[in-house]
């Protein structure tokens, strides 16, 4: 590893540092776990930003798929709002896939699972189809996954 000194960017017209980076450059290539956290990662992200889009396309079809079907047409103001959120969240973690933070990634892998457990038992109580209700617990399974992977990459590179 090579690592770069300070980056400091001033500001010319105030004369003080406005951002502040420590970065380490890797002069290795990535390992086998790093490309297979960072792919698994890559398709959760592709799959929230498909997700986000499609709220607002169709909310009605949308949180039909989704377990929770709207009573009425005039809900789906709620959807987009899923939607909007969700392409937010999708951002995020576009950048941080795209910056190769692992740490934040990691976390963020496991904090997020609060959210397939309480979209699962939403689904649950409105009595969405089973599958609905396992695609839930397999996106959990699959954020843990990636905690894990990304734990160890972590490690790896300490």
């Amino acid at each position: 590893m090579v690592r770069v000194l300070l980056i400091r960017i001033h500001n010319k017209l105030l004369g003080f540092s406005i951002i502040q980076v420590n970065m380490d450059i890797m002069t290795n290539k990535s390992t086998k776990l790093e490309k297979v956290g960072f792919v698994l990662v890559a398709l959760i992200v592709l799959l929230q930003g498909f997700y986000g889009t499609f709220a607002f396309i169709d909310p009605t079809i949308f949180s039909a798929i989704r377990g929770t079907e709207l009573f009425s047409s005039m809900d789906a103001d709620w959807v987009k709002i899923y939607g909007s959120r969700t392409i937010f969240i999708t951002l995020i973690f576009g950048y941080l896939l795209y910056t190769r933070n692992y740490i934040v990634l990691m976390w963020g892998a496991l904090f997020a699972v609060v959210m397939p457990i309480t979209d699962g038992l939403l689904a649950y109580e409105a009595q969405a189809p089973l599958k609905v209700v396992a695609k839930h617990v397999v996106t959990i399974v699959y954020l843990l996954i990636i905690f894990f992977v990304l734990k160890k990459v972590i490690a790896q590179k300490a």
